[in-house]
């Protein structure tokens, strides 16, 4: 009897000693975000993968982040470029898509427009109403800026002269290869602004992710900066590379996601997904990418979940021994790695498909007088200010004016969307902004005037890494 209880027992203990070890990461749970008000940003690899991802379902994309990365289909990978398993486009990844001069935009003209047309990806008429955030820092040692040139004339020829307004491009902050934010004393292990190394975190007094999340969405409310109220969940992403394992794609068994307490207690939200760069993944740097790049501050009050995947390095097949995401070819071995199809693209496109499954349909805003917005430079280049304004539901269009410090104000443009890159500025000079809503031929109240000095142009230094921040 006693030994009958003694084995019980056992198997009991044994049985709690199972259920208290390490807790498996679960599935997304399903959240109110409208997927077309989706937005993505990555650095490096990661800008890379934006593009392609932004490019290829530009039809939920509202907005990309580009930060040091290149033009869609840079390293031009095709089915026919392989050798015994590896991809001749690593050439051109570690190449001419890295130091430049990168390929001829034609060829990436060519490629976008024919898998379009075959319905690879989407119609590239979305494309043209995309906002778009481009950074070079000047301290780049990794990434040329002839490669973030491209990514701009990329973006140019299809927003067209129209959309002009619609891409920002900051190349006056002195910053190495790196996501940039603001001074953060308390956050050991952040590097100083031109720095080229790990973690690839650069503080420059920036706030990047602030500034990419307004230019895309407009004004947005002020930053947490104190202790978040939402949550940082892990979950299981080989739920969603089915019907591949997470190692064959060169994916970590783990992602996470920001979910602020608003969405998780069903409130209308909105998916930014952020994608981190080589060598930036947990498993080299924890969760530094996640928790410090400044994302999470911006989410927390501003209705915004933030989705960050995770790579994992490979060392044989998929050979990706930096945790690099795919922009090269390196899993499919065709082209068809920068469309729908390709194996990371579906994968974090699964992903969005989750979060976002609990969206309720809005209803149509009413038709409501024109208010005057509340209107702020977010950011200044030498050359460009990036403009960014209250939300008005109804509204479909902007007029924005410009003036000098003294001067009288100008109408310089006309945008969609909650913000506008005013362009072909003069550095070290002052500018005045006003926008109003276009409504029925008329014009609503101007907003407040927004101010702003543009920066500096920074001095030549042919040795990145060592040029003079101070502007």
């Amino acid at each position: 009897m006693k030994v009958g209880i003694l084995r019980r027992s056992g198997i009991a203990l044994a049985c709690a000693a199972m259920v208290v070890g390490p807790v498996l990461a679960e599935p997304l749970s399903g959240y109110n975000a409208d997927i077309g008000e989706s937005s993505i940003s990555g650095i490096s690899s990661g800008a890379f993968m934006a593009v392609q991802f932004g490019t290829a379902w530009s039809s939920v994309i509202k907005g990309v982040g580009v930060i040091a990365g290149g033009q869609y289909w840079c390293a031009q990978a095709d089915a026919d470029d392989v050798i015994n398993g590896f991809t001749l486009p690593i050439m051109h990844a570690t190449g001419s898509c890295m130091s430049g001069p990168p390929p001829a935009l034609s060829t990436s003209f060519a490629k976008a427009d024919a898998k379009a047309a075959s319905g690879d990806i989407d119609p590239l008429r979305f494309v043209s109403g995309q906002k778009v955030y481009l950074f070079h820092g000047f301290n780049d040692a990794v990434v040329a800026r002839s490669v973030t040139d491209a990514a701009a004339d990329f973006y140019r020829h299809y927003l067209g002269q129209a959309n002009r307004g619609n891409l920002y491009y900051q190349t006056a902050v002195g910053a190495g290869h790196s996501l940039v934010v603001a001074r953060e004393p308390h956050l050991a292990g952040l590097n100083a602004c031109n720095d080229n190394k790990i973690p690839y975190i650069d503080q420059c007094g920036y706030d990047q992710a602030g500034i990419l999340l307004q230019h895309i969405y407009g004004a947005l409310n002020a930053p947490n900066r104190g202790q978040l109220t939402g949550t940082i969940k892990r979950f299981d992403q080989s739920v969603y590379t089915t019907p591949d394992g997470t190692g064959s794609l060169s994916l970590g068994d783990t992602g996470y996601v920001f979910v602020p307490k608003d969405c998780a207690d069903g409130a209308a939200c909105r998916v930014h997904i952020a994608l981190h760069g080589c060598k930036q993944d947990v498993g080299d740097i924890d969760r530094r990418f996640v928790d410090d790049t400044g994302y999470n501050a911006w989410a927390d009050t501003n209705h915004l979940i933030v989705l960050y995947p995770q790579t994992m390095p490979s060392s044989l097949l998929p050979f990706n021994p930096q945790a690099c995401w795919d922009w090269w070819s390196y899993v499919d071995h065709q082209d068809s790695y920068v469309t729908k199809a390709g194996s990371q693209i579906r994968t974090i496109k699964a992903m969005l498909d989750a979060l976002t499954a609990r969206a309720v349909a809005a209803p149509a805003p009413a038709a409501a007088a024109a208010v005057a917005p509340t209107l702020t430079a977010v950011d200044t280049s030498d050359t460009a200010a990036d403009l960014a304004w209250t939300r008005q539901e109804g509204q479909l269009a902007y007029r924005i004016s410009r003036a000098g410090a003294d001067g009288q104000f100008a109408v310089v443009g006309t945008a969609t969307g909650f913000s506008f890159a005013d362009t072909g500025l003069a550095p070290r000079s002052a500018y005045r902004w006003r926008v109003s809503a276009v409504m029925n031929g008329g014009e609503g109240p101007p907003s407040n005037e927004a101010t702003a000095t543009t920066r500096a142009t920074p001095a030549p230094c042919e040795s990145p890494g060592s040029c003079q921040i101070g502007n």
